[in-house]
């Protein structure tokens, strides 16, 4: 670990306890959801560290995450929901991945490519029930005239919540009305999908109602708030945040006071101090413009100054700092000590803490505890 400049540090038992959390609170089968480089924390590790954790099912966004979950030896159920026309239908279906529905064109294209293999795909059906993001709306009665609905497996049929976070929207109630109604209306047809889910963390935690045939928990599972202002943080929701980023101070300086910062010139100190140069920057997932967020270091936060940049960024580590170039710093954790957390660094940049663990870059190695 020495050699590195950078690291995200992630607590594979910490997302181990948060699915052991949910699956108490909510009594259903747990799907992980470990799309996007499951948030950061890397696809692989999370995914198996899920399944071991009593996950029954995992969710990805598209085609090339959940063949990449097949390669790796993984024989859970995985459902793709991010299949466009074009996708590669034939080697979905040969790994048994399950493929979201959300229109005609797709569930043509699904079923040529499953007749040409002489095997029944395996669905999810995506009903748009008030987000006006995916899932069938405007198509959803041709779609179910279909006769060839009997030659696919309907395994689930599944909605997204648009503010799950707010537990007393009414709009929250109108999604589950429509939702019930479409799966009636499925129904009337003959066609009884296995499971319905709809709920994702918000839902999953704070709505009984929601939690159906199962939950789909996606930044729960990595120790996160699903909404910081309305819901509360990951303490107070008994949630262990999983990743650490940290990284090395490249450099240890003495400036006087009125020294301008960074690029344009956006920040001067106001006092003689000792500034540390850190090395990550935006195209490790840095935000450029961040305010009011920093580094911790011998128990003590030290603001950013300065613009953020490519590779590195600069920090107020105060004039009776005796931190040394070459020590790691915390960029963000769990808090506990006072460090900043990944909620902090959203805060910056009026942004929340999804965003902020899915952007660390590549070039950042995740490394496993």
């Amino acid at each position: 670990m020495s050699a590195y400049r950078a690291r995200a540090v992630v607590d594979l038992a910490a997302i181990s306890a948060n699915i052991k959390l949910i699956q108490s609170t909510c009594s259903v089968p747990v799907m992980a959801v470990v799309k996007a480089d499951a948030y950061g924390h890397g696809l692989i590790p999370v995914a198996k560290a899920a399944i071991s954790a009593g996950a029954t099912w995992l969710g990805v966004a598209l085609p090339e995450e959940a063949i990449a979950l097949r390669k790796a030896g993984i024989t859970a159920p995985i459902l793709a929901w991010l299949a466009s026309p074009g996708a590669p239908f034939n080697e979905l279906i040969a790994h048994d991945i399950d493929i979201a529905i959300p229109s005609i064109a797709i569930f043509t294209e699904v079923l040529a490519a499953a007749n040409a293999l002489k095997k029944k795909a395996r669905i999810h059906i995506e009903v748009d029930t008030g987000m006006s993001r995916g899932g069938f709306r405007d198509e959803w009665n041709t779609f179910l005239e279909r006769s060839d609905l009997r030659d696919v497996e309907v395994i689930g049929i599944f909605s997204h919540f648009a503010r799950a976070d707010e537990a007393d929207s009414d709009f929250n109630l109108q999604q589950k009305k429509r939702f019930a109604e479409m799966v009636t209306e499925l129904g009337a047809r003959g066609i009884s999908p296995q499971i319905q889910h709809l709920a994702n963390s918000a839902a999953a935690l704070q709505d009984q109602d929601a939690r159906m045939g199962m939950v789909r928990i996606g930044i729960a599972m990595y120790g996160l708030s699903p909404d910081y202002e309305r819901m509360g943080s990951s303490k107070s929701l008994k949630l262990q945040p999983a990743m650490c980023l940290e990284a090395r101070l490249h450099l240890v300086k003495v400036v006087d006071a009125g020294s301008s910062v960074g690029y344009g010139s956006g920040a001067q100190t106001t006092r003689k101090t000792k500034l540390g140069v850190v090395a990550m920057g935006y195209a490790d997932g840095i935000p450029r413009m961040a305010k009011n967020a920093g580094i911790f270091i011998d128990g003590k936060r030290a603001p950013l100054i300065g613009r953020v940049s490519m590779d590195q960024f600069v920090v107020d580590l105060g004039p009776d700092a005796t931190v040394k170039g070459g020590e790691w710093v915390c960029i963000f954790g769990n808090g506990d000590s006072g460090g900043y957390t990944a909620d902090d660094w959203a805060a910056a940049v009026s942004s929340i803490n999804y965003e902020i663990v899915t952007r660390i870059g590549p070039r950042v190695p995740r490394i496993y505890k």
